[in-house]
This record gives structure tokens, C-alpha cells and sequence, in this order.
């Protein structure tokens, strides 16, 4: 049951296909082995195990949002980049639902592949921040919540957590606009302290 030409490479794509089709959680390597027509111990030739599948599809799904939201950030600058980069986040997320959740992962300590395509993300919206002179401490705070509220938004939008008859486009845009606006005063002497 091998098939010829079957490589590292497109085991994770499908395996990313499938994640995002039937949720990272039921992506098993036998479904996998199945949908690519060879035994499920054959898989052991390109990657391993489970784990490694996993840190795999995770890698390439940081990169690919990375690349995403370089590109939505493009010429942009602080509420309009905040706003551009929301926007492709949660089109990226919602189209890719196994990868997005596989890039919500931390990096292992030492994986220095992971950690580099974890930064690249975090790097970008700190570029960002920097528009609003936000620096350190600040940027990270800002940052942590920038992501807070995307991800529970995409959580609840994915999981149809949402039923209330008005527009969750309109909903989203308020949430966005109001993080923009927020990180104009975000600074260590607004924020609330122990």
C-alpha cells in the first residue's frame, strides 16, 4: 500500500488539510494514512510521531499567519495596521481552523525553529505598537491583549457562540476599534496596578 513520491513535505500539508477540516484534536494518524493511501506505520518514514507532525503543522502555521499579517500590515500604521492586521487574523483563522489552533501553541524550550516563527509574529505587532510609542512591558501587555481579544472572538465566532441577531462583522469592527483606540493611552501610568 506505498505510494510512490510521498515525502515529509506532503504529509504535513495534508495532515494541515485535514486539521483544518476535521479540527487538530481528531487529526489521527490513521486518518491521515488513510487519506493518503498508504499504511499508517508508513508514516513513520517522513515524520515523528504525532508530536512531531503536530510541531510541524504548528511551525508552518506561525509562519504562514506571520506571512499573512506582513502583508495585511503593509503601508499601514497604527489604528489602520491594528485594524488590517485584525481583519487578516481572523480570516486566516477562520478559513484555517486546524492551523490556526495549532499555532496557538508556545514553542518548546530549545526549538529554535518554533521559537523564531513564534517571534516573527510577536515582532510584527510590536512593529506595530511602536506606531502608538509603545515599548517593553507596554508592548507586551498591549500585544497579550490584541491577541486575548482575537482569539476569543474567533473562539466564540467558530464555535457559534454568537447568537444574537446583529451583524458579528459589525461586532468585530467595534472590538478592533476599540483596542486601536485603547493602545493610544496604554501606557504603565494608565494601567491598573496591585
Amino acid at each position: 500500500m506505498a505510494r510512490a513520491g510521498l515525502t515529509e513535505l506532503l504529509v504535513v500539508e495534508e495532515a494541515e488539510r485535514l486539521a483544518d477540516e476535521v479540527g487538530l484534536a481528531r487529526m489521527t494518524l490513521a486518518a491521515l494514512a488513510a487519506r493518503l493511501g498508504v499504511r499508517q506505520p508508513s508514516l513513520y518514514k517522513h515524520i515523528e510521531g504525532t508530536d512531531g507532525l503536530l510541531r510541524s503543522i504548528s511551525v508552518r502555521a506561525k509562519n504562514e499567519l506571520a506571512y499573512v499579517l506582513a502583508r495585511a500590515a503593509v503601508g499601514r500604521e497604527r489604528a489602520d495596521a491594528v485594524t488590517s492586521i485584525a481583519n487578516a487574523y481572523r480570516a486566516w483563522a477562520l478559513e484555517h481552523p486546524g492551523r490556526y489552533a495549532a499555532a496557538q501553541s508556545a514553542p518548546a524550550p530549545g526549538d529554535s525553529e518554533d521559537q523564531a516563527a513564534s517571534i516573527a509574529i510577536v515582532q510584527l505587532v510590536t512593529d506595530i505598537l511602536a506606531g502608538y510609542r509603545l515599548g517593553g512591558d507596554d508592548a507586551i501587555d498591549a500585544t497579550r491583549a490584541l491577541r486575548s481579544a482575537l482569539h476569543g472572538f474567533i473562539t466564540l465566532e467558530s464555535s457559534g457562540g454568537f447568537g444574537l441577531p446583529v451583524d458579528i462583522d459589525r461586532s468585530f469592527q467595534r472590538l478592533v476599534n476599540g483596542i486601536a483606540t485603547a493602545f493610544s493611552s496604554w501606557t504603565i501610568e494608565t494601567a491598573v496596578t496591585k
